[in-house]
């Protein structure tokens, strides 16, 4: 597989450990070039970890169950303040975007770009904050069909990996 653009992912204010180490797994799958761990989304075990061992334990043994190994093959990074990591990420060249249904959201079926991405992801409940949603150029959504309006966060992350990577 040709990889023409880098996508990064924001993972910001997710609560369950379960699907970060789920996104963190897709990420893998889809040659995600990195993910953020932002605000108080749950991130495993690193070398100079602040955390109470006990605690950097428990959290990382949660992501495991799900990422299987992906916390280490996919760099990632804790950065508790996503507006910095969002100024530096558009310094470096990629294309703010939020996977979040709005007015001016995009289908991702209808959206193609070569640019590099880097993609925010937001809370289970209340989805991308709307301060970060003002600082995002682009909104993309999963098209529903369904009752249902939304999809779990991490199966939300694959999806749109899916597309962006090979759509």
């Amino acid at each position: 597989m040709v990889r023409s653009k880098r996508i990064v992912l924001i993972v910001h204010n997710v609560r369950s450990a379960h699907n970060v180490g789920s996104i963190l797994r897709s990420a893998d799958g889809f040659g995600a070039e990195k993910v953020y761990l932002t605000g108080y989304s749950p991130y495993p075990e690193s070398a100079n970890d602040q955390r109470l061992p006990h605690i950097s334990q428990k959290i990382s043994q949660a992501v495991h169950k799900t990422a299987l190994g992906a916390e280490r093959s996919v760099p990632w990074e804790h950065r508790p303040d996503i507006n910095r990591l969002l100024r530096q990420l558009a310094a470096d060249g990629y294309s703010l975007a939020a996977l979040e249904q709005t007015p001016q959201a995009i289908n991702l079926d209808q959206f193609d770009s070569a640019d590099d991405i880097a993609l925010v992801l937001g809370n289970e409940i209340t989805g991308v904050e709307p301060k970060i949603l003002g600082e995002t150029g682009l909104h993309l959504q999963i098209p529903m069909l369904g009752a249902k309006e939304s999809l779990n966060v991490a199966a939300a992350a694959a999806i749109a990996l899916y597309h962006l990577r090979l759509g």
